[in-house]
């Protein structure tokens, strides 16, 4: 799945990204709005895709005199699959965090940062998931072990996309911390927390 633009894996063409803007739009929008914000493509063709889009009545277009300004048609049929669409990102983070949620073995914390969490990437980026346990007993290993395996597969069957998981006890947290490890940075910048301790109490009693 691609990680910036998830609408474009059932809609490869540029009515993919012309889609996504206007799905996330409160208001109407111009062509050359529409185009910068959707980062592909050329005005002119955006204003194809757009022209083909109202004649499916799928996109309003407003006539303000010296412009034209397009929304999307929430009441047609289409519009609940294409918002859905565009909320795929938001929708994988959900699910990923309910999966995590509901280990035997809770996790302390859970977020995901890199390229999910930025918005960008394409389908060939990893999905990178950090996860802190607990400090455990090594008969609590296995079980752990399966946890994580079973939510890396997850991911590939959700997006298509490796999983990437950087999992480390609390002792070892605290060693990244006194280590002052950059790999912090790409935790923080930006992250979404999945469930657990937020990553910045965790850091708090050492950054004090």
């Amino acid at each position: 799945m691609d990680l910036k633009s998830p609408i474009s894996t059932v809609v490869p063409s540029l009515d993919g990204p012309v889609l996504l803007v206007l799905a996330q739009a409160e208001e109407g929008l111009s062509g050359r709005q529409i185009h910068k914000l959707a980062g592909a493509g050329s005005v002119a063709g955006v204003r194809l895709v757009l022209q083909r889009l109202a004649a499916t009545g799928l996109v309003h277009v407003d006539d303000l005199g010296n412009s034209l300004l397009y929304r999307l048609n929430r009441k047609h049929l289409v519009a609940p699959i294409v918002e859905q669409l565009a909320n795929l990102r938001s929708t994988l983070i959900a699910r990923l965090a309910d999966e995590i949620g509901g280990w035997r073995i809770p996790a302390v914390h859970a977020s995901v940062y890199g390229a999910i969490a930025r918005g960008d990437g394409d389908q060939d980026s990893d999905v990178d998931v950090l996860l802190i346990r607990p400090d455990q007993h090594e008969s609590e290993d296995m079980l752990w072990e399966d946890q994580v395996g079973r939510l890396m597969q997850t991911v590939v069957d959700l997006t298509g996309n490796a999983a990437h998981v950087f999992e480390l006890s609390q002792t070892e947290l605290t060693g990244h911390l006194a280590s002052e490890d950059p790999i912090l940075n790409d935790w923080m910048q930006p992250s979404i927390q999945l469930t657990g301790v937020p990553l910045a109490t965790l850091l708090a009693p050492v950054e004090v």
